[in-house]
């Protein structure tokens, strides 16, 4: 048996980037801090990829410094440098589930956003 699931809370780094493609389908990319339990650490970074639906709520209604939880899987994102012709991997979380957090304040902020919900 295996298990890849990994939940995450954390506030959006950036506004997301979006993608449509001809087929319909639709990509977006989030970097999300989520900070550790002493203070004085700096907080983890992670690389989010969502599709779909869930895409689509997320370009919506996530900005910068959203607070939002994800449930997803690990996956390993592979390319050759182009400049050195090295091998290069990045970690990136496939999200399956989104939850938009934050206080009414927060979902204010983002124009017409809808009430914490699971997307």
């Amino acid at each position: 048996m295996s298990i890849n699931v990994v939940t995450l809370v954390g506030r959006v780094g950036g506004e997301p980037d979006v993608k449509y493609f001809e087929s319909g389908s639709v990509k977006c990319r989030l970097t999300l801090a989520v900070n550790r339990m002493r203070k004085d650490d700096p907080p983890d970074w992670f690389n989010l990829e969502i599709w779909g639906k869930t895409a689509e709520v997320a370009a919506n209604y996530v900005h910068k410094g959203s607070l939002i939880g994800v449930t997803g899987s690990l996956k390993f994102d592979h390319w050759q440098d182009r400049a050195t012709g090295a091998n290069r991997s990045s970690p990136t979380i496939k999200v399956d589930k989104l939850d938009l957090l934050g206080s009414k304040r927060d979902n204010e902020a983002a124009a017409g956003s809808p009430p914490s919900d699971e997307w």
